[in-house]
């Protein structure tokens, strides 16, 4: 399996119930490198970029309002299949279908309150990754 790259956001009510620590631990614990790490808040701008797959949608406004209350961590990993195996410890979009023992199903709350926002694929994870990130910010 190659080494892949996944951008992570640490959503605001992951940072609001204070389980940044608890769920970094369990991508810790699954063997990814932490080659990106910071605070920001995003920006209008940003996220209409991030989410232009649904900002046309008549929901948007709500991702945008949440999104950008309060500051967030955003964090880039590295590891062999990545991508696909932080959505398999995230467990599904909507928290309220995740497996208990999932970090959506054990923090989340809904489809969009969430805990955090993965890549979805290896290529999604290099644009999300210079997205928020300047080519001096990630450490590999």
């Amino acid at each position: 399996m190659a080494k892949e790259r996944s951008l992570i956001i640490f959503k605001p009510d992951c940072m609001d119930k204070r389980h940044v620590g608890a769920v970094l631990a369990r991508f810790e614990a699954a063997g990814f490198d932490v080659i990106g790490c910071k605070m920001t808040r995003l920006q209008p701008a940003q996220l209409r970029e991030h989410y232009a797959h649904v900002a046309s949608k008549p929901f948007y406004p709500d991702i945008e309002t949440f999104m950008s209350r309060r500051p967030v961590i955003v964090m880039a990993l590295e590891g062999e299949g990545v991508v696909n195996k932080v959505r398999d410890l995230l467990g599904p979009t909507d928290s309220k279908k995740a497996a208990k023992g999932t970090i959506r199903g054990d923090f989340g709350t809904d489809m969009m309150v969430n805990v955090c926002h993965a890549s979805d694929s290896p290529a999604n994870g290099l644009a999300e990754i210079a997205r928020f990130f300047a080519p001096g910010e990630i450490f590999a």
